[in-house]
C-alpha cells in the first residue's frame, strides 16, 4: 500500500541533495522541498483542519503548487485544484460543491473569499504560513482508499463534475506513467501543462519518486520554454496537442539546441498526424509518446511509445495499448465488446478508475458500470488491441443519417500546409439535420474553396466541411488545453430547442 507521502519520503531518503525544483530564480533540493511539505501539513493541521477536509488551490504553476498538491493529501486532507480558465461562477460552484475550507490563491480572491473559511495568498501569505509552522510526519492515518483530491472536469462537453481520486488511483497512475515514460534521477522534466489538470500533476509524482528535477513553467510561452530547455538541458516534457504544435512552430522558426530532450509526451485530445510529424522534425532526438486517458482515470489508460519511428505508419493515429494493470475495451450499445475495427465507446477498468463523482450519485452510476468506466469517447481497437480515437460521443456529427467523426476531418485539414489549427463540429441544416463545419487558424492565407476541394479529394463527400470560419487568433481552449467546440457551436445553435450530436 502506498500513499502520496511515500514519494516524498523516498525522495528525502535517497535524493536529498538532488535538485527538485527549478522555478524562475528559485532552486531547491529534495531535503528542502520535503521539509516545506511537512511544514505545510503542520500549518494546515494548526489551522484546525480535520482529516478529509478539502483545500482548494487557484494558481498558476509554481513550486508552491507542487508542494500543495503533494502535502495536502499526504497530510490526510483532499486537494481541490481549480481551473484557472474557469469563470468566477464556475469557481464558486466548485468551492461550494467541494465544501473547501481553505483557498490558496495567487490573485485577488474577490467574491470567492465568501465561499471558504480562510484565504491564503500565494506567495506571501503562503510563505508566512509555512515559515511559522512545525513539521509533521506525513502519511499518518492515510490509506490508499483515502480521498486524495477532487478534480473538477474541464466542462468541454457539459457541466463540471468533481472527480474523486484516491491515493490508490494516483499512485497506480504514477506507476503506469513511470512504466511508459521511464523518468530517472538525471531527468529535468518541463512542467508546462497546468498543474490543476490530472496529467500535469501526476507526472510530478513520478518525477519526485524517481528523484528527477522539475522545471516549473508558470505560463505557457513557446519561445520562453524553448529558451529554458536549451539553458537548463531539460530532458522530458508533457503537453496537450496545442502546446506541442506551438513549440514545434517556434522551434522551426527560431531553432534552439533542444538535443537534451529525450521524451515528448502528449495527450488530453487527439492530435493530427501532420502536427506530430512537424514536432518530430523540431525535436529530432526525442522519443514521442502518445498518452490517452481522462480525469476519471487519474488520468492514464493507454500509451504509444516511439512515434518518431513510425512517421508513415497507420499506428501514428493510435493512442497505443492499455497501460500495465489497466484493461481497455471498446463496447457496443448492447454492452458487448466490439470486433476489431468496429467503432464503439471506450471503457476502462483498473486501480486508476475514480471512486466516483462528488455529490453526484446518478452521474456516477451512469459512468461506472459493472466495474468499468465508460468514457464517452468513441474509437476502435485493431487486431492487436491498439486503440484508435475517433471522437467524443457528444461531438460526433450525424448528417443525413451518416456518422461523421470530427477527428477524421480534422486530420485531413491539418495536412494542408496553410492550416495551423482546425476544429470540426456540426451546425444545423434543414435538409441533413447537421452539416459539417470547420473553424481554422491559418499559417498563411488560403481560400475556403481551396480547403474544401482539398478535403473532397481525400474523404467522402458527406464528411467534407460545407463551410469554414477563419480565425485570426488561436481557437478557444479549456484550461487543460482542449478546443472548446461548444463555444464554436454556440452561435449556430442559439435559439434552437434541440441540438443534434
Amino acid at each position: 500500500m502506498h500513499t502520496l507521502a511515500d514519494p516524498l519520503r523516498h525522495a528525502a531518503r535517497h535524493y536529498a541533495d538532488n535538485p527538485a525544483i527549478i522555478c524562475g530564480d528559485i532552486r531547491m533540493n529534495y531535503a528542502e522541498m520535503t521539509a516545506r511539505c511537512r511544514r505545510l501539513g503542520g500549518a494546515l493541521k494548526a489551522l484546525g483542519l480535520a482529516p478529509g477536509d478539502r483545500v482548494a488551490i487557484l494558481a498558476a504553476n509554481s513550486h508552491q503548487y507542487i508542494e500543495t498538491y503533494m502535502a495536502v493529501p499526504a497530510a490526510g486532507f483532499a486537494v481541490v485544484p481549480l481551473n484557472t480558465r474557469h469563470a468566477d461562477a464556475e469557481l464558486a460552484y466548485a468551492l461550494q460543491d467541494s465544501g473547501a475550507r481553505i483557498l490558496l490563491i495567487d490573485r485577488e480572491p474577490g467574491a470567492l473569499a465568501a465561499h471558504v473559511k480562510r484565504v491564503i495568498q500565494i506567495p506571501d501569505g503562503y510563505e508566512v504560513l509555512i515559515g511559522e509552522a512545525d513539521e509533521i510526519e506525513l502519511g499518518e492515518g492515510v490509506t490508499e482508499q483515502t480521498l486524495a483530491g477532487l478534480f473538477y472536469t474541464g466542462g468541454t462537453t457539459g457541466a463540471s463534475k468533481g472527480v474523486m481520486l484516491s491515493h490508490r488511483n494516483l499512485i497506480a497512475n504514477c506507476h503506469n506513467w513511470t512504466g511508459i515514460t521511464q523518468p530517472t534521477p538525471e531527468d529535468i522534466a518541463v512542467v508546462m501543462a497546468p498543474l490543476f489538470h490530472a496529467a500535469g500533476s501526476n507526472s510530478v509524482i513520478a518525477s519526485i519518486w524517481s528523484g528527477g528535477s522539475q522545471l516549473v513553467i508558470p505560463a505557457f510561452n513557446p519561445a520562453d520554454i524553448l529558451d529554458q530547455i536549451a539553458r537548463e538541458g531539460a530532458t522530458q516534457t508533457l503537453g496537450v496537442p496545442i502546446m506541442i504544435a506551438a513549440l514545434a512552430e517556434e522551434q522551426h522558426a527560431n531553432p534552439r539546441d533542444v538535443s537534451s530532450v529525450r521524451t515528448v509526451a502528449h495527450g488530453a485530445s487527439p492530435i493530427a498526424t501532420e502536427v506530430i510529424r512537424r514536432a518530430i522534425a523540431a525535436f529530432p532526438d526525442a522519443e514521442f509518446i502518445h498518452l490517452y486517458g481522462a480525469t476519471e482515470l487519474a488520468p492514464l489508460a493507454t500509451g504509444l511509445r516511439h512515434e518518431e519511428l513510425m512517421p508513415h505508419s497507420d499506428l501514428l493515429r493510435s493512442c497505443g495499448q492499455a497501460a500495465p494493470g489497466v484493461a481497455v475495451r471498446v463496447m457496443n450499445e448492447d454492452g458487448g465488446e466490439c470486433a476489431p475495427g468496429e467503432v464503439g465507446e471506450i471503457a476502462v477498468q483498473g486501480p486508476n478508475v475514480m471512486q466516483g463523482y462528488w455529490n453526484k450519485p446518478a452521474e456516477t452510476a451512469a459512468a461506472l458500470r459493472d466495474g468499468w468506466y465508460f468514457s464517452g469517447d468513441l474509437g476502435y481497437a485493431d487486431e492487436n488491441s491498439y486503440i484508435f480515437l475517433m471522437d467524443r460521443a457528444k461531438d460526433m456529427i450525424i448528417s443525413g443519417a451518416e456518422n461523421v467523426y470530427c477527428t477524421e476531418v480534422e486530420e485531413v485539414l491539418h495536412q494542408h500546409p496553410a492550416v495551423l489549427q482546425a476544429a470540426v463540429f456540426g451546425i444545423p441544416d434543414e435538409k441533413w439535420g447537421e452539416a459539417v463545419h470547420a473553424a481554422i487558424q491559418l499559417r498563411h492565407p488560403v481560400e475556403a474553396e481551396e480547403l474544401i476541394a482539398f478535403c473532397s479529394e481525400r474523404i467522402a463527400g458527406y464528411k467534407v466541411p460545407k463551410g469554414i470560419d477563419f480565425w485570426d487568433e488561436p481557437l478557444p481552449i479549456s484550461g487543460p488545453g482542449k478546443i472548446l467546440k461548444r463555444e464554436l457551436r454556440k452561435p449556430y445553435w442559439e435559439g434552437r430547442n434541440k441540438q443534434i450530436g
